[in-house]
């Protein structure tokens, strides 16, 4: 399984900027992708998740609303849509790919597979 993050940069507060996340593997080892971000001297903090049946997708609670996680199969990317910007939400941006699970999406050990990480940098 290997997990290629992109699409990061340096945006002005109130902008928008689109992530993605190119999966390769098995559908079953990557049944589940999750965001999570991570700043200088601060623990790794998810974001969101969701599975390949869409049947699950969850959001950390302050962010539901401006970031939007999406699975495209076909194209076996996910993408993570981030509007509204904020200073606060500079930082580095992974994805991660977990099996088939049933608990502990927010929780980093769920994750057994991880991709290299992009920088997004929100000006003033």
């Amino acid at each position: 399984v290997q997990l290629q993050a992109s699409g990061g940069g340096v945006v002005q507060a109130g902008g928008s900027l689109r992530l993605s996340c190119k999966i390769s593997g098995r559908a079953v080892s990557t049944w589940t992708i999750g965001w999570f971000r991570q700043t200088p001297g601060r623990e790794r903090e998810f974001v969101t998740a969701t599975t390949r049946s869409g049947t699950k997708t969850i959001y950390k609670d302050s962010l539901e609303g401006r970031f939007s996680i999406s699975l495209h199969n076909g194209e076996k990317t996910s993408y993570l849509q981030m509007n509204e910007l904020l200073l606060t939400d500079t930082a580095i941006y992974y994805c991660a790919a977990a099996g088939m699970i049933e608990e502990g999406f927010q929780s980093q050990t769920s994750y057994a597979f991880w991709g290299q990480g992009t920088q997004v940098t929100v000006s003033s």
